[in-house]
């Protein structure tokens, strides 16, 4: 109805693979991920959806049934139902893993007994597989969700190949897989546009946010038009989603993507930060894990190295605060709030990068002289 959203959905569209050419504009992540709930249920006829433990996908009242992470469920009636959370297929934290499971410069410390394919991958899929046998009606799936690389969840990347067979699972089962790109997307991980595409697989929708308008609300559901024609069945209507001003935002921002080579900077900056965090991994006992791809990483702080253990919430935060005043932000995410969040702007450079690293090495070093004598000796390598 306006030329500025169709101009923009004809340049967003352009950016997927494949049947991937319908898409509907919303303003929020979770508004995003309550619509492809709801496209699959109408296209599929079924009502059971499948998301991982860990995983965060909204917070509406639909959504908030997806996400299986305790810090972010309030105690309301109805939020589940329809909803099977799986285990959640983490190489570092889960209960198989490896030291060459990950898409990502960076692997777990974990010993590797592979040989061909991923042993871990592959019990994390034979569990999921039990979860069809057992808990799901034959043939009756509605969805499958899942995150490129968990976001809110602690920067979890899955096992190489895993969500490929998931979807094929899941198809098989008369499902249609949701790839949630709210974070991965818009060439956060380097290597590719979509996150997706480093699991070598086309999902059947895509949901996107947050970096889409570079903080202008403003999201998507991208899918088939087989699958969006579901929506006809009833009148479907976002008084502000997609409206002409946003719509120019998200062509300003693909513009700006596109002409500054901010793929590519967020693979070869990303890369050199990965790189630094392991050498402080290396010297520090407190770094447990550094993990991802591009410039969408996790740092997860433990107290026992061997154990996986999280690092208590008090010396998180300390940490946390140090690194504040001395001039550099950092998220938190995973469920003990443990994983330091590395989100930054595409943009970011590799002095920023080198200022970011030294403010960690100071903020452990402090970390360390505060505590007792026998407790700085079991934390920090010689």
């Amino acid at each position: 109805m306006h030329p500025k959203i169709h101009e923009y959905a004809e340049r967003l569209v352009a950016k997927f693979p494949g049947k991937l050419k319908s898409v509907c504009f919303v303003n929020s992540g979770s508004e995003a991920n309550d619509l492809a709930m709801l496209m699959a249920r109408l296209h599929t006829g079924n009502q059971d959806i499948l998301s991982f433990r860990n995983a965060y996908h909204g917070m509406s009242p639909y959504t908030m049934g997806l996400t299986a992470h305790s810090t972010w469920r309030f105690p309301l009636p109805g939020v589940n139902n329809g909803l099977v959370h799986v285990m959640n297929p983490d190489p570092y934290q889960g209960i198989w893993g490896g030291s060459a499971c990950r898409d990502s410069p960076v692997q777990t410390t974990r010993d590797c007994q592979c040989r061909e394919g991923c042993q871990a991958g592959d019990a994390y899929y034979n569990e999921l597989e039990e979860t069809f046998k057992y808990s799901l009606p034959r043939g009756k799936v509605a969805a499958m969700f899942a995150e490129s690389i968990q976001g809110v969840g602690g920067t979890v990347q899955f096992p190489k190949g895993y969500l490929k067979r998931a979807a094929a699972l899941v198809r098989a089962n008369g499902g249609i897989f949701v790839a949630d790109e709210v974070q991965t997307g818009f060439g956060r991980t380097g290597d590719h546009f979509w996150g997706f595409e480093g699991h070598d697989y086309v999902p059947d929708i895509v949901t996107m946010a947050k970096g889409i308008g570079n903080g202008f609300p403003l999201a998507a559901v991208v899918t088939t038009p087989e699958i969006a024609a579901s929506l006809g069945q009833a009148l479907h209507f976002n008084t502000y989603g997609g409206n002409p001003m946003a719509s120019a935002v998200g062509i300003a921002v693909l513009d700006v993507i596109e002409e500054e080579q901010l793929q590519r900077n967020s693979l070869e900056v990303g890369t050199y930060f990965l790189k630094g965090l392991a050498e402080l991994q290396q010297r520090f006992e407190i770094v447990g894990d550094v993990r991802g791809k591009g410039l969408m990483i996790g740092v997860e702080l433990v107290g026992n190295r061997e154990k996986r253990t999280p690092l208590a919430t008090p010396h998180v935060l300390e940490i946390w605060e140090k690194c504040k005043d001395l001039g550099v932000l950092f998220g938190r995410g995973g469920l003990h709030g443990n994983v330091l969040s590395l989100r930054p702007p595409l943009c970011l450079s590799i002095g920023d990068v080198e200022f970011a690293l030294e403010t960690l090495e100071a903020a452990f070093k402090f970390h360390m002289s505060k505590g007792p004598r026998s407790w700085r000796n079991s934390h920090m390598m010689r």
